[in-house]
């Protein structure tokens, strides 16, 4: 039965051939899963190693396939861009993914060198021809908004952007400072525009990153801004860091570039080989102006602070502070997270015992992720020893923000110098606690003196004293928020295993050496041999019965801070008042007169829990709100 239907199938096919008839032309049609539909639709150059299907509709009309146009490129090339049949959309964007395809295949067989001027130009000539469809095309880019064509096109650009840079990046050092105009592979390139600063005032970076080869482990969230241009990762120039003062700019900055093709029509455009680069800081800059079109600027925040961490050895540095060894710091260090901004407020963070600014990873990400947080804000993270008492860092600390804020703004009435916020966590929030409180004469009894000490020792005693035990609220500081801190102290401090670590530390030989003259000066002059002043170390500091944790704790906060707490709670199936994150008891960690508290299920590092997160973000924007109504 079926080989007789079979027979008689081919007996047809026979006699309408003779016929000359068109009957047996047929169409077959199949379902295509969701999944491959999208890879379909999305598969291009970049994705799929293959022409997109909308350039290969493009070349069919021309009567041209992919693989005759890789044989004969300059043939496909010119047939495409002159041939009838096709719209402008559909010529440029062609032309524009065939030239990226053939610079991508010719990057390959470089195997690393340095890229060769043909495939430079490739790169260029891709860029023009989606430059041209996307502001010289009678429809212009809003128009396009939603079609998945202008996306591809958007990222053909992006990419043959990043690459013509990094090339561009490379010949930077072999041009005289002075120039203006450069020729390379057959190009005009103009000196670049732009607003990007570097430390030092440099405009040229060491290094330039494409961001978008980064990937990242330890980052919850990688935070992007889609629109024009490339994006890189800045690393400035390495330099002698100045001992004297306490701030540090970041060495690693996002940039976005973009290329500028001379030309105010699509003819000019199409003919020229002149080309600015625009460079620009997406902090400081939404949009960028090319083709006489506002467009979006694109950005990717996390880049710079993912190979900022990655580089900074913070881990192992942390752990020689606080025993005080050869590579650790020994001063506070005011670390910006981005170039000053005197018109974004500040977010001053200052981490914990044996920590680092390590210890923000994922909240100073998610507080520069945040469009609005990021409009507003500027994060500086208070990077310190942590092997020395609690008194000693909060007056070098307080020095330190003293001394940036003046650098930044000596009339201290920017944006940026007024309604601070601090955010501490474990010891680096007692610290902000007491950054925001007012001593009055409550710790001086920490240090009697004897009643015959001379006018001139006791004048002394006092100076000397005086940064340690009185001190006033930050005036700046009109919010804060303390995750985990001992305000009172905490009994982990007295385990054995504390004690063993306690027994390790060194403290500097500056601070024993003062600690010293001080003990000198509380004797009187006639009672003979001086003895040795006691200096407790960070962990013997932070004991819930260590003099000063305990004539501390209770010290007035300044009544213009309104203030947080976040505490952890771990493994507690009691009563909240009875809990404890592991390390710090929630009655040490509680603030009477709290805006808010919230507890959250958690170990001591409840800093970089998603709730807390949530929490920092809700509290940063709540500081926004109270700002805005006091207008």
């Amino acid at each position: 039965m079926k080989a007789g239907i079979r027979a008689w199938a081919v007996r047809c096919i026979v006699v309408i051939g003779l016929l000359g008839l068109n009957a047996c032309a047929m169409v077959g049609g199949s379902h295509v899963n969701t999944n491959d539909y999208v890879s379909q639709r999305r598969a291009d150059v970049i994705v799929a190693g293959r022409p997109s299907d909308r350039t290969v509709q493009s070349l069919n009309v021309v009567a041209l396939t992919p693989d005759g146009c890789r044989r004969e490129f300059a043939a496909c090339t010119d047939t495409v861009a002159h041939a009838a049949g096709l719209t402008d959309e559909q010529r440029l964007s062609a032309l524009a993914e065939l030239w990226l395809g053939r610079a991508l295949r010719a990057e390959r067989s470089q195997s690393g060198a340095m890229m060769d001027d043909a495939t430079l130009d490739a790169f260029l000539q891709s860029a023009r021809y989606a430059y041209a469809y996307l502001f010289y095309t009678a429809r212009s880019p809003t128009e396009r908004t939603f079609e998945l064509r202008q996306v591809q096109v958007t990222w053909f650009y992006n990419l043959a952007v990043q690459r013509a840079m990094s090339r561009f990046f490379l010949e930077l050092p072999h041009l005289d400072p002075r120039w203006t105009q450069a020729t390379l592979a057959g190009w005009s390139m103009l000196r670049s525009q732009s607003d990007v600063r570097l430390p030092g005032g440099t405009h040229l970076p060491a290094e330039l990153i494409p961001a978008a080869n980064l990937r990242f482990e330890g980052l919850r969230n990688i935070y992007r801004r889609d629109g024009f241009g490339s994006n890189f990762v800045a690393v400035a120039p390495a330099e002698a860091a100045d001992a004297e003062v306490p701030w540090r700019e970041p060495d690693y900055v996002p940039i976005t570039g973009a290329l500028e093709f001379e030309g105010s029509t699509l003819d000019a455009v199409l003919a020229t080989r002149q080309v600015r680069l625009l460079v620009r800081d997406p902090y400081h800059d939404n949009t960028v102006t090319v083709g006489g079109r506002v467009v979006p600027l694109g950005a990717n925040f996390t880049a710079p602070y993912g190979v900022w961490l990655a580089r900074s050895g913070f881990a192992s540095q942390s752990i020689r502070s606080l025993l005080g060894r050869e590579g650790g710091i020994k001063t506070p260090r005011i670390l910006l997270m981005q170039p000053y901004d005197p018109d974004r407020l500040t977010v001053v963070m200052l981490h914990g015992l044996a920590s680092s600014p390590e210890a923000w990873i994922n909240v100073a990400n998610e507080v520069m992720g945040d469009e609005k947080l990021r409009r507003n804000y500027q994060v500086w993270e208070v990077y310190y020893p942590t092997n020395l008492p609690v008194a000693v860092n909060l007056a070098n600390i307080r020095k330190a923000l003293d001394a940036t804020l003046q650098h930044y703004d000596p009339s201290g009435q920017a944006r940026a110098s007024n309604n601070m916020v601090l955010i501490g966590h474990s010891m680096g929030g007692v610290i902000a606690r007491l950054l925001v409180s007012s001593s009055g004469d409550q710790l001086w009894s920490l240090f009697p003196e004897r009643a015959n000490l001379s006018a001139r020792k006791r004048q002394r005693l006092h100076q000397r004293l005086a940064p340690y035990l009185q001190f006033t609220p930050m005036p700046q500081v009109t919010r804060a928020v303390f995750l985990a801190a001992p305000h009172r102290g905490t009994p982990y401090a007295q385990h054995r295993l504390a004690r063993w670590v306690g027994n390790l530390i060194r403290l500097p030989v500056a601070v024993l050496k003062e600690m010293a003259e001080i003990g000198n000066l509380l004797e009187s002059d006639d009672s003979g041999e001086a003895r040795p002043l006691y200096m407790p170390n960070s962990i013997d500091n932070l004991r819930d019965n260590d003099p000063f944790i305990v004539a501390a704790a209770n010290l007035p906060i300044s009544p213009q801070v309104h203030y947080h707490t976040i505490v952890g709670v771990y493994k507690s199936k009691g009563a909240l008042q009875d809990s404890s994150d592991g390390v710090v008891p929630y009655e040490s960690a509680h603030l009477d007169g709290a805006d808010s508290e919230l507890a959250i299920p958690s170990w001591h590092s409840v800093q970089e829990t998603p709730a807390a997160i949530v929490e920092l973000r809700r509290i940063l924007r709540l500081q926004l709100a109270t700002l805005q109504q006091a207008k």
